[in-house]
């Protein structure tokens, strides 16, 4: 796959099949996570996947009780006057939450003394990245750890003091839909040159990449 299209069609896709993910698939997603940059080749970074029906049905309450908690605080405002499309947003996350049991793979990504998840984030990206290149569907996270960080790490196992954190859970599946190229303000909106509010030299009127008629 085109690196382009990669990287502007691996959006979030919660709407998924039940299809279980094989394991050659599995394999090239976290290999392609650990090749990711890790500040000072720390590789303080652990991988836990979950695909145990059970162990997934103890987590859903957990992960909806946490979702209706940042709906009724920090989403609020923003719930109260949402338009069509981040409506279709919220509903598509409340969707994640109402199906957190039926996803076929979880990844939980670990960081250990590492609060600003400047190592994790390009390995979860990566392994995003590499679901794309087999076809799966990925969403990730950060609910878990947010509202029932100690709840989560007891299911999983997580040994204590050891200074693991939880810094998101990522969903897979074959999806149901589409891919696409997610629509997002131009750059030019939200981009600046040396200081802050000046114009950053160009226009994107509309995406560079597009899939190839």
């Amino acid at each position: 796959m085109d690196v382009f299209e990669a990287l502007y069609t691996t959006r979030a896709m919660r709407r998924v099949k039940p299809d279980p993910i094989p394991e050659e698939v599995q394999r090239s997603i976290l290999d392609a996570a650990i090749r990711a940059p890790t500040g000072g080749n720390a590789q303080n970074w652990r991988f836990l996947l979950a695909d145990d029906p059970a162990l997934r049905a103890e987590l859903a309450p957990l992960y909806q009780d946490g979702l209706r908690r940042l709906y009724e605080t920090h989403y609020k405002d923003a719930l109260d006057r949402a338009d069509d499309q981040a409506t279709r947003v919220f509903t598509s996350a409340q969707y994640l939450a109402d199906h957190f049991d039926g996803y076929p793979l979880l990844l939980f990504a670990f960081v250990q003394h590492d609060p600003s998840g400047g190592s994790i984030f390009p390995a979860v990206w990566n392994a995003q990245l590499a679901a794309r290149a087999h076809g799966v569907g990925t969403a990730l996270t950060t609910i878990l750890g947010m509202f029932h960080p100690k709840e989560t790490l007891r299911l999983l196992g997580v040994p204590e003091g050891e200074g693991w954190r939880l810094a998101c859970t990522v969903t897979f599946g074959y999806p149901t839909g589409r891919w696409g190229v997610a629509p997002r303000r131009p750059v030019h909106e939200v981009s600046y040159r040396n200081r802050w509010g000046d114009p950053v030299g160009f226009t994107v009127d509309e995406p560079l990449w597009n899939r190839p008629a």
